[in-house]
């Protein structure tokens, strides 16, 4: 566990523990309304998100009126408001992020598009200079920028690209020392883009529209937010990535595009045969084994068995009390066996259904399968409701 997870792991459980306390009974009861609340209007992202921004503000000036809170410090309170952020938004998680249709889009076509830049993007073409060229480096921002989707938490996230940036801005200043050439802004930015299309973070779009919106805005300053900034610049960048963004050209830059969505869809083309045929090759061998668990005589002596259902030939006269007990044993036990016997004739094709029903029916004990199974048992005439 890195220095962050311990943070907030503490920052967290110390919210809890003081949340426990008999005395914190009415903030308890604040955030369990403000949560449930939720649930009374349809997702709004916007409005949403003022509506989170302003409960944070109006717990803030009852967490620093509180008793629990009277003799703290300001680290003490931002640790209690760090912890009431992660509690809310985890709750209110499946709510909030990627709440809308639109934002899905967005995010597969971002992430479509980054696939596409992966199979030919090189680092010369964001004029990345040789000098910052340095795989481990990449490698281990990539690593943090991926985490961001593992986390509800908009405090999480923040860190996990707080981590990224400052791998990519410690690769800068050793470029600076060691090669003696001033690096800055100019170089970051495409280093964080090439960075984040080597990576393909999941839900990108998402995690940066649940940050801007539900990160408690006191905090998303100074170096958290030039970070967050650089992160949706590169982002936009990508969204909008044309031969004109890159040392490439054009035309090159459409071969390489149609190039990697021809081998995008053969792949996955191939994918979808390969689960196709297996899916098929599963069928039949099910299919086989259930035909031939059919054909066992076991089958027919079960079901035409009638030394197993002793009520066969009674009248309701004759029942007692007692026998009710009994009766809805059997009844359970015969509905049991209708139903594994009807979706084990389900997996088979009409050409070996068919004939098993008509066997069925002879036998005596059909009726209500070939029923079940859309086949007229007056005219004999079959009218298979599917073919599954």
């Amino acid at each position: 566990m890195n220095m962050m997870d311990m943070e907030t792991s503490t920052s967290f459980h110390d919210f809890l523990n003081r949340m426990r306390h008999p005395s914190s009974l009415d903030l308890v009861r604040s955030i369990k309304s403000f949560i449930v609340s939720f649930s009374f209007y349809q997702p709004k992202p916007e409005n949403d998100g003022k509506k989170v921004q302003d409960f944070f503000l109006s717990m803030e000036a009852a967490i620093r009126d509180h008793p629990l809170w009277t003799t703290s410090s300001e680290e003490d309170i931002d640790c209690a408001l760090e912890g009431l952020e992660k509690y809310i938004m985890t709750k209110l998680f499946s709510r909030t992020f990627s709440s809308s249709l639109e934002d899905e889009k967005i995010d597969n076509e971002i992430s479509e598009k980054i696939c596409l830049l992966q199979t030919f993007l090189k680092p010369q073409h964001l004029d990345i200079p040789p000098s910052l060229h340095n795989e481990p480096s990449w490698l281990l921002a990539e690593k943090e920028l991926l985490k961001m989707n593992a986390f509800k938490a908009p405090h999480e996230k923040v860190m996990c690209i707080m981590n990224c940036c400052r791998v990519i801005n410690n690769l800068l200043l050793n470029a600076a020392t060691s090669e003696h050439v001033p690096t800055g802004a100019d170089e970051f930015l495409p280093v964080l883009i090439y960075v984040t299309i080597k990576a393909n973070p999941p839900k990108l779009h998402s995690n940066l529209k649940f940050i801007k919106l539900y990160r408690r805005q006191a905090k998303l300053i100074s170096e958290a937010e030039y970070y967050f900034t650089n992160l949706v610049s590169a982002k936009s960048f990508i969204v909008d990535l044309n031969a004109k963004s890159l040392s490439m050209d054009e035309i090159k830059f459409e071969e390489n595009m149609q190039a990697a969505k021809l081998t995008n869809k053969v792949t996955s083309e191939s994918s979808s045969t390969c689960q196709l045929n297996q899916q098929e090759k599963n069928e039949c061998s099910c299919s086989m084994k259930m035909h031939n668990k059919l054909d066992d005589p076991r089958v027919f002596q079960v079901l035409n068995n009638r030394s197993n259902y002793p009520y066969m030939e009674a009248k309701s006269k004759e029942l007692t009390v007692g026998d009710v007990d009994t009766l809805l044993n059997h009844y359970k036990d015969l509905v049991a066996k209708h139903t594994i016997l009807c979706k084990a004739i389900s997996f088979l094709s009409t050409s070996e259904r068919e004939p098993l029903l008509r066997h069925l029916e002879k036998q005596g004990a059909g009726t209500l399968i070939l029923q079940h199974h859309g086949i007229n048992t007056d005219t004999c005439d079959p009218h298979p409701q599917q073919d599954n």
